[in-house]
């Protein structure tokens, strides 16, 4: 039709039906399990408004229509919900395996009309109509964060719901050797059916898969309750205490009763258990309950999962240790070995394939392709650290990948950037704890360094800053972080005594397809949240496989590059996690900081001056307000190392052979952070079946060979 392939695909939007790194996670590890040969599925809500477009006026972060890659036909309103399920298939690399995502939908009357956006609740102008169909119709855009909604725990409800029904039937479908017509024997059911909870929010499946097995299957409760601990595991992805998922019982009284009947009886087991192992200590009890007393009743649903599941697990070593010894410490003291670590993981498929073909086809020409199935094999590339030639290789194709950016950029936001600076990237949610601030204070301190002193030598730099504002109570200040971003950006990029030395950028509307494109352009790599803060991070690993350097702090999944790399190839500074600790304990205080040093102390009074808000000189009034006497995240206690540590970056981005060798080292070192390595130890020791690097023929070919290595003839 004389069409061009990319240009249609720069036109399809991104399926958007996740909040961030949760999603992005999971739609990694349904790449890996394919490629694996794991029959395995990924079950979610076909959201008909997914993650919402931002855009940015004025400064300001803005609301317009959500992602709707899925806009269905009218249905009349079926009596009951009714979960229609949406297949995709999910394709191995190169293997011949498709397994399937499985999305429910809740089928809806009609759509609604786009034109109350941005006038008041967001979720309040897609709804307003108060029917069952709502529940698939959008996705709430919190990002570790909680807001107990009624529609939310209904949307909890549907998928798991939907997905048992779904298990349960497949299973009874499958004869497993058995000579029934239909199975109605569920003792081997955990050895056939593995249930991954992804966080808390699928955490209702515990007591629905009971209300099956005990009211439907009228199985005995203690039968009912180990099948359902075999079969499930949970993992933690995040530490924050207002991400934790701590539902009303009167909510949960009122939508699910008998589901609240069966976690009380879960509950009054678990702490008879409890009682009989340390008898009298009331406290414990209290801390190991599923339902916290006080106030509102709620119920924890991070405890529910624990005691419901066979295995836990965090997703860094530093997030496993801290969920061990600080959020579920009595829990690990009384079963140590249901804790385990699962370091997260991103598809080299994806995150290098696909969105930088230039560096996986020099990568192939050094060591052959199959590192694209086993990236442990990215360590042959230390034999090339002191190769010229591939050197000057690498750094040639992070030169096409930042002029390809930067056309894209000025094409895009009419600015003028110079491909020889250093792209500096701040790219995910923006949150408090990831310290978009701590950067914004570098930026303006970079800005008055070269206004003090023109002539002085200064190492040029692209800042680019992305992300959407996670929303509900601290909305506010997320949207704050934004504007003030493009309030220092403004500033900056019209200064002409800066001229092409800084440009700052806001990257609107940051999502999978513009992190395919940024990530491979990207010289540094910002991870810089407070130490304890991060569970994993999954970006870092994507700007180290793509020949960026970082620098961050010693969290999350960073420990674990620096373990990989050895320090001395990332730029690591600020407090470590016992600092933070440390500090707590004596109280933070940031006036002492603001006090003891100049340059802080300008940038923190040009904020709050109006420097940077003229028309509205008490603008970032609030933001001020909060770095000075509520800022958890204590961002003025790491600024001068983040400060001092730039210095270092700059300097090394001033030899470029340096520079591109350190980056080799972190390329060779980012073997572990396949979540093909991922998946593997989620099959060994959580789920107990083996991969298969088999590779099925297709199916223009006879299956006798595959057969023939099989056991029995039975598929696995």
């Amino acid at each position: 039709l004389g069409l061009d392939m990319e240009e249609l695909e720069e036109i399809e939007e991104d399926a958007g039906l996740g909040n961030g790194g949760l999603g992005r996670l999971a739609a990694c590890f349904l790449d890996s399990m394919a490629t694996l040969g794991l029959a395995a599925y990924g079950y979610g809500i076909r959201y008909e408004y997914g993650i919402f477009n931002q855009k940015i006026r004025d400064g300001w972060q803005v609301w317009t229509e959500a992602c709707s890659p899925f806009l269905p036909p009218a249905q009349p309103k079926p009596p009951v919900v009714l979960a229609l399920p949406y297949d995709t298939p999910v394709p191995g690399y190169m293997n011949n395996t498709v397994n399937t995502m499985r999305l429910w939908s809740a089928r809806a009357p009609n759509d609604f009309n786009l034109r109350d956006f941005n006038v008041g609740d967001y979720i309040q102008a897609v709804l307003d109509r108060n029917l069952a169909e709502n529940i698939s119709r959008v996705l709430y855009p919190n990002d570790n964060f909680f807001e107990g909604k009624e529609l939310r725990l209904k949307q909890e409800y549907f998928v798991v719901a939907a997905t048992l029904q779904d298990i349960i039937r497949r299973f009874k479908a499958s004869k497993f050797g058995s000579t029934d017509s239909v199975r109605t024997v569920f003792d081997s059911f955990p050895d056939q059916v593995a249930i991954q909870l992804n966080d808390t929010h699928p955490a209702m499946a515990i007591p629905e898969l009971m209300r099956i097995f005990v009211d439907i299957e009228k199985l005995p409760w203690n039968t009912a309750w180990d099948i359902t601990k075999r079969t499930f595991a949970y993992t933690n992805h995040t530490v924050l205490p207002e991400a934790l998922e701590r539902w009303p019982v009167d909510l949960v009284e009122k939508l699910l009763p008998r589901h609240l009947q069966i976690i009380y009886e879960i509950n009054q087991r678990h702490l008879d258990h409890i009682a009989s192992l340390f008898p009298n200590d009331m406290d414990r009890l209290r801390r190991m309950s599923l339902i916290e007393e006080g106030g509102t009743k709620r119920i924890n649903m991070a405890h529910l999962c624990i005691v419901g599941s066979h295995a836990v697990n965090g997703v860094a070593k530093i997030h496993s240790e801290i969920v061990k010894t600080q959020v579920f410490e009595d829990f690990a003291a009384l079963e140590p070995e249901k804790f385990q670590n699962k370091t997260n993981g991103i598809t080299p498929r994806r995150w290098l394939l696909l969105c930088n073909p230039g560096l996986a086809e020099l990568i192939a020409e050094k060591i052959g392709e199959d590192y694209v199935r086993d990236l442990s094999q990215l360590t042959k590339l230390h034999e090339f650290v002191d190769d010229d030639l591939f050197i000057r290789e690498v750094a040639k194709v992070k030169q096409e990948n930042k002029v390809k950016f930067a056309l894209y950029l000025e094409k895009e936001y009419k600015v003028k950037i110079n491909p020889s600076s250093m792209f500096d990237v701040h790219v995910k949610r923006i949150h408090e704890y990831k310290r978009q601030l701590m950067n914004c204070l570098h930026i303006i301190t970079m800005y008055n360094r070269i206004r003090r002193d023109p002539a002085k030598l200064f190492v040029p730099r692209t800042v680019i800053i992305g992300g959407k504002a996670s929303w509900a109570r601290r909305y506010h200040m997320a949207k704050m972080i934004i504007k003030l971003i493009n309030a220092v950006a403004h500033v900056v990029n019209n200064d002409p005594v800066v001229g092409s030395k800084l440009k700052v950028i806001f990257l609107e509307n940051y999502r999978v397809s513009l992190a395919e494109k940024v990530i491979p352009a990207t010289d540094l790599s910002e991870q810089i949240s407070t130490a304890g803060t991060e569970a994993s991070g999954t970006g870092n690993m994507k700007f180290m496989l793509n020949g960026a350097l970082t620098i961050g702090t010693m969290d999350g999944a960073n420990v674990e590059m620096a373990e990989e790399a050895g320090e001395e190839n990332l730029f690591i500074f600020g407090m470590r996690v016992e600092d933070v600790a440390e500090l707590d304990r004596e109280g933070y205080n940031a006036q002492k900081y603001y006090n003891e040093l100049p340059e802080l102390q300008q940038a923190v009074d040009q904020i709050e001056s109006g420097f940077f808000s003229p028309k509205e000189p008490d603008l970032f009034k609030d933001v001020v307000n909060m770095l000075f006497h509520h800022d958890r995240f204590k961002v003025f206690a790491d600024y001068e190392a983040y400060v001092k540590c730039q210095e270092k970056v700059s300097e090394l981005y001033l030899n470029s052979k340096a520079w591109t060798k350190m980056v080799i080292r972190n390329i060779a070192a980012a073997g572990k952070f396949s979540s093909d390595r991922t998946i593997k130890e989620y099959a060994r020791d959580i789920w107990h079946v083996e991969p298969s690097d088999l590779k099925i023929p297709p199916p223009n070919e006879p299956r006798d060979a595959v057969e023939d290595k099989t056991p029995n003839g039975t598929a696995a």
